[in-house]
């Protein structure tokens, strides 16, 4: 697979796109004000954020592809005429050196993230930091290791783009996946593409805004299902791993029910039903396949419980598993980004509490890799190599909550 694009690399002038993509996303975001809720620091120079390493033996590269689906016209903007992806491939190589470190973002989407981080996130501060300067721990363009590995694909929760889950993908790369993180445009904060086109900007913005109803909800999780189906069929994929925070949860878990290709799920709390309280297809009907229900106590409330509990209740190979001390954002990369913030009075410690809760990242981290690393090494391993992943880093903090499933057969992984 070969990158579209280079990140970094881009013919209009960049204050141009940024000036264009903030002011499609004041019109369609969350029309006026700015976020709340912050505390104030006025810096010197910008604070740099940095991300976990990973802990597997591979060194792993990332290739960025763009995916048109003519099929299907965009739900959010029919104008454009096809549905276009973007997402970005994570894999384990030889080496990477001589190749150069991934941006978390490019220096584009991050003018407009940071804008729009406070929007999206009120914890998150109005300034202070130089989001573009954050580098993942992916080298860009190493080549892959030789020979056929396990793929997992990724989906985020709604609002985020596929940049905030880009540190568990590289640790499961760096133990030997594949994975793919996708966007789903139209609902992820920003999106950037390798050009314009009739119908969007070439960083294209949420239209999500804070009273989401129903039928928004419903588009978004149908759509994500659609897009993720659609990922399958571009890359040639079978028998893969899907995982996804929030509406990216619901979008897996509910594409696990329909798509025999998928073999196994992680839904990092995401709901199983409508916010008309349907409950999704695959909770009202069970799963023959493995799907694991992770969640935190700090977001856990009565409609999560009862559309997992309805799924639970069908019996089959489903667990659910609670985090500790945390919330909600604590499966993506905020769970290292937000304490950093907090360390350097970007944020308040209700703010830090609110989205990824008290519990040290020290602890959350590979707390989170080691719970979602040993399911798939169970239920889509790497060939040679699925003993050694079944550590399960972190567990100590992992408990099933009330109404969990039954305890697996076995003890060795807390899926």
């Amino acid at each position: 697979m070969t990158p579209d694009h280079v990140p970094g690399s881009h013919a209009p002038a960049r204050r141009a796109v940024v000036t264009g993509a903030l002011a499609g996303a004041t019109a369609l975001l969350f029309g006026t004000g700015t976020g709340t809720g912050t505390a104030s620091a006025a810096a010197s120079r910008p604070l740099v954020l940095r991300l976990p390493a990973p802990t597997g033996p591979h060194a792993v590269g990332a290739t960025v592809r763009h995916l048109v689906d003519p099929s299907r016209d965009d739900p959010w903007a029919p104008a454009i005429g096809v549905r276009e992806l973007m997402v970005t491939v994570f894999r384990p190589a030889a080496s990477g050196r001589g190749f150069p470190r991934l941006p978390q973002l490019t220096p584009d989407a991050a003018g407009v993230f940071a804008f729009l981080a406070p929007l999206v996130h009120p914890a998150l501060p109005e300034t202070g930091v130089d989001w573009a300067a954050t580098l993942t721990h992916a080298r860009a363009g190493a080549p892959p290791l030789p020979g056929r590995r396990p793929v997992l694909v990724y989906s985020p929760g709604g609002g985020d783009s596929r940049a905030l889950g880009g540190s568990l993908a590289i640790d499961l790369a760096s133990h030997g996946w594949t994975v793919v993180t996708v966007d789903h445009p139209g609902d992820a904060s920003e999106v950037e593409f390798p050009d314009e086109r009739p119908g969007r900007d070439r960083i294209r913005t949420t239209v999500l805004r804070p009273d989401l109803d129903a039928g928004t909800f419903r588009t978004m999780i149908d759509t994500r299902v659609a897009d993720l189906r659609f990922v399958l069929d571009a890359l040639g994929l079978d028998r893969v791993g899907l995982y996804g925070h929030s509406a990216g949860g619901t979008a897996v878990a509910q594409a696990l029910h329909e798509d025999p290709r998928v073999a196994a799920a992680v839904n990092l709390e995401g709901y199983l039903d409508l916010m008309d309280g349907v409950l999704l297809p695959v909770a009202r009907e069970g799963t023959d396949r493995p799907l694991l229900l992770a969640g935190t106590d700090g977001f856990r409330d009565a409609r999560l419980d009862r559309s997992w509990s309805a799924l639970l209740a069908h019996g089959g190979p489903v667990a659910r598993r609670q985090l500790s001390d945390s919330h909600h954002w604590v499966f993506t990369d905020y769970a290292a980004l937000v304490p950093q913030l907090r360390a350097a009075g970007l944020t308040t410690a209700a703010g830090r509490a609110g989205m990824v809760g008290t519990v040290d990242p020290r602890v959350s981290v590979p707390a989170v890799r080691g719970l979602v690393r040993s399911f798939f090494a169970r239920h889509l391993p790497v060939p040679g190599h699925g003993a050694r992943h079944g550590s399960g880093a972190g567990r100590p903090d992992l408990r099933r909550g009330p109404g969990s499933a039954p305890p697996a057969r076995q003890r060795r992984s807390p899926q």
